[in-house]
């Protein structure tokens, strides 16, 4: 029977495993297979091919004639450099996200191995298939890098206190390089989320002085600043007005200027006080369900030794530590209006790590009958919405891929064209940055009228289209979200429109490149 019993508690286990790295293989061969989506993806693609076009490594542009001063260049780099390798394409794009989600994974599951845990691998599954951090680990965003930068100095601090003796020197160097790498993927709050949750941590163990004495944070906060802030320098010599607004507006008023219209590149994303909580839960899905599930259901049921291989004292003192550094962006962003559900990233490893210190306290078997059931969730869930993506349509609906592709089948290169209304930055990716904007409807006939262009419209716009144009505009086709016309050389619709009063609007429209 004991036999039996273990190996069932195999075959559970290298099924998990067997789901898990087909998710990973899934998450790797996807990275190719849709389109660049508007407008996070668009926008910070787009971003990172101008980088890699231009070899401008100091300044991200927005527009060639508007630099792009929401976040630091770090996730840029990353994906600049792919597209430099691979070209400019999605797989390129999203790579080196995919990349530092593996590092991420690794880091975690070293901090997990370093801090005892008898059953480290526990925490794999628990994070990689949580509904973020799978997605993120696809998409081209900032916040894996933030991420990276986070996890690599939580693992470190801790280990810098906790682990053997003759590693502590390098783990101080490593929560070092951490706290760098966030300062270049998103700036001074990535540096919040690491030390707010540390700080707090050692005054409420009492163990402030200690921390103080195992990290030399003065020396290594010079090494710090002297690598970081030389980015900082050279971006506002090169574009003046960056660091007032960087620090100002990115890091004040858009979490606490509910509705902030200050943005210079979007809208702000207003959300009701302490609607980062429920992020949070939505972030760490299946396991925010399936663990409190099981903990109900097993809470009588634990097994193994309750301090897994340390003293009370230092188990709590764990636990504490997990739960401040994946409670803190929360913490931090509860009063903030302005967020993204991307910003409780950061939270899932230490999540991940707490929730396996939880399953190796209960039976073998429970434990892995449980990741079984939250790994098999996942790969139905992400199936599905990779399907949707593929082939529902709903990524062609967010991009302008599939539009300019259609474009490039008319064979007539030497024809410019334009986006009418919306302004698609995956339309200037997959452009190469030649696709010209139109801000109106009613402009239609004043860009370069005296030539023929190619005018890609909305479905949704299409009725604001004027009647006296109409004549003008040939079918190309339909792709994604958009008709694509063949506007032919026509002079009288945009006399028709003047005599509708439409001549104060001449002069609005604009291209994607100044």
């Amino acid at each position: 029977m004991p036999r039996l019993f273990t190996d069932t508690r195999q075959a559970l286990g290298t099924a998990t495993t067997c789901i898990l790295v087909f998710l990973v293989a899934l998450r790797l061969v996807s990275l190719a297979g849709y389109p660049l989506m508007d407008t996070t993806e668009g926008r910070y693609g787009e971003i990172a091919r101008k980088m890699a076009e231009r070899g401008d490594w100091i300044t991200p542009w927005f527009t060639d004639g508007t630099p792009f001063w929401g976040k630091p260049p770090l996730a840029f780099w990353l994906s600049a450099g792919s597209m430099q390798i691979f070209g400019a394409n999605e797989f390129a794009a999203r790579l080196p996200h995919f990349l530092m989600a593996v590092a991420i994974a690794v880091l975690t599951f070293d901090w997990a191995r370093r801090a005892g845990m008898r059953r480290p691998a526990y925490v794999l599954p628990l994070l990689a298939t949580t509904v973020l951090f799978w997605t993120v680990s696809g998409a081209v965003t900032t916040d894996m890098a933030l991420c990276l930068g986070t996890v690599l100095s939580m693992r470190s601090f801790w280990l810098a206190l906790q682990g053997p003796a003759e590693h502590r020197e390098r783990e101080a160097w490593l929560f070092i390089a951490g706290l760098w790498i966030a300062l270049l993927a998103k700036g001074p709050v990535g540096c919040a989320l690491i030390l707010l949750p540390a700080g707090a941590w050692a005054l409420w163990t009492g163990q402030a002085r200690r921390v103080w004495q195992a990290v030399p944070w003065m020396r290594n906060g010079v090494l710090l600043l002297a690598l970081a802030a030389p980015w900082y320098v050279l971006a506002e010599i090169r574009t003046p007005g960056f660091l007032d607004y960087f620090f100002v507006g990115e890091h004040w008023n858009r979490f606490f200027v509910s509705g902030w219209q200050g943005d210079r590149y979007g809208t702000a994303h207003a959300f009701p006080r302490g609607t980062i909580w429920l992020f949070l839960a939505g972030a760490f899905l299946p396991w925010s369900i399936v663990v409190p599930l099981a903990a109900w259901r097993t809470r009588r049921k634990i097994t193994s030794s309750p301090t897994d291989g340390a003293d009370t004292d230092a188990r709590r003192s764990f636990v504490l530590y997990l739960l401040a550094c994946g409670l803190a962006p929360c913490v931090i962003f509860t009063a903030a209006g302005n967020i993204l559900w991307t910003y409780v990233l950061p939270s899932l490893p230490p999540l991940a790590v707490l929730a396996a210190l939880w399953l190796n306290d209960r039976d073998d078997g429970v434990a892995r009958r449980l990741l079984l059931a939250g790994t098999l969730v996942a790969i139905v869930l992400f199936a599905g919405w990779l399907l949707d993506l593929t082939t529902g349509g709903r990524a062609e609906a967010k991009s302008a891929k599939a539009v300019v592709q259609l474009y490039r089948t008319q064979l007539r290169a030497e024809t410019p064209l334009a986006f009418v209304q919306e302004r698609m930055f995956s339309a200037a990716f997959y452009s190469g940055g030649r696709a010209l904007h139109i801000a109106d409807p009613l402009q239609i006939a004043d860009k370069r009228p005296q030539e023929p262009l190619f005018v890609a419209v909305p479905h949704s716009v299409l009725g604001q289209l004027p009647q006296a144009l109409l004549p003008c505009l040939q079918v190309a086709g339909d792709a994604g979200s958009y008709r694509l016309f063949l506007r032919a050389p026509c002079t009288e619709p945009r006399l028709a429109m003047k005599s509708h009063g439409d001549a104060s609007q001449e002069g609005r429209g604009g291209e994607w490149r100044n």
